[in-house]
């Protein structure tokens, strides 16, 4: 069976990468100008803009490090480094799930509490859990350079499955974000899912078996919940799916860089 293939031009590399930088951070970065792509057509550049996420956090933990911080300090200081880069644009998917997948009877409900800008129980605590378990998971590592590959591989392969998900799910709302965003092609998902998984290997081949076969796991339950929920997805279910994959890595790196 042939792999679908996706063709790009150069331009349109560059392109897709400076609109994934753009949505998925708040780096001060220039206007541009995107000729007509959408985020659909560029979620394969997903994994490239978490690159530079976990970059800056491990520049962050090697930093305080440095500076003769422990671990745990340092570990939290890298997580507020990418928080603060992506302006919370995931925990805020996080959040709105946990609120609209827990408080709500319908799936009209659900969708509408996931539209309130308010923080309710459910998604404070799941943000509150996210953010202690990804701290605890950190605060594994020893030294910089594992935090660098623990980051890196992390935030790469997190937003490698969102167009996937995306692919594979249709939007629940007729508007919104993810409506928006246009339709992801297999070639796309494909091309994002393996450019994601690349930076896997920095945990080894075993570790990154292991990141494999969690992320799988997370990516069907999570897949099976929003069907049964809302029968689809939305911008928020695309960046709670982020935040479970970035959890599954950071628990192997836990334990392969240990």
């Amino acid at each position: 069976m042939k792999l679908p293939k996706i063709t790009l031009s150069p331009r349109q590399v560059l392109d897709d990468i400076a609109l994934c930088l753009v949505f998925f951070t708040r780096l001060p970065l220039p206007v541009f100008d995107f000729r007509g792509r959408n985020l659909a057509a560029a979620i394969w550049a997903a994994p490239i803009a978490g690159l530079v996420v976990g970059l800056i956090g491990a520049i962050v933990f090697a930093t305080a490090e440095r500076f003769g911080l422990a671990i745990g300090p340092a570990a939290a200081l890298a997580l507020v480094a990418t928080v603060v880069t992506t302006g919370c644009l995931h925990e805020d998917g996080l959040s709105d799930v946990a609120d609209g997948f827990g408080g709500g009877k319908s799936r009209g409900r659900k969708l509408e509490i996931m539209r309130d800008s308010r923080i309710g129980a459910y998604g404070a605590m799941a943000l509150a859990l996210s953010l202690l378990i990804r701290w605890s998971a950190l605060s594994q590592v020893v030294e910089p350079t594992q935090a660098l590959f623990a980051l890196v591989a992390a935030h790469a392969a997190s937003r490698g499955v969102l167009g996937a998900f995306m692919h594979l799910l249709p939007p629940a709302r007729s508007d919104g974000l993810s409506a928006g965003a246009g339709t992801v092609s297999l070639e796309t998902a494909i091309a994002g899912a393996v450019l994601g998984a690349i930076p896997l290997l920095l945990l080894g081949l075993g570790g990154a078996i292991a990141a494999l076969i969690l992320l799988g796991l997370f990516f069907a339950a999570f897949h099976a919940l929003c069907l049964n929920q809302i029968e689809g997805q939305t911008g928020d279910t695309v960046g709670a799916l982020q935040q479970l994959s970035e959890i599954a890595v950071l628990l192997v790196a836990s334990v392969a860089l240990s």
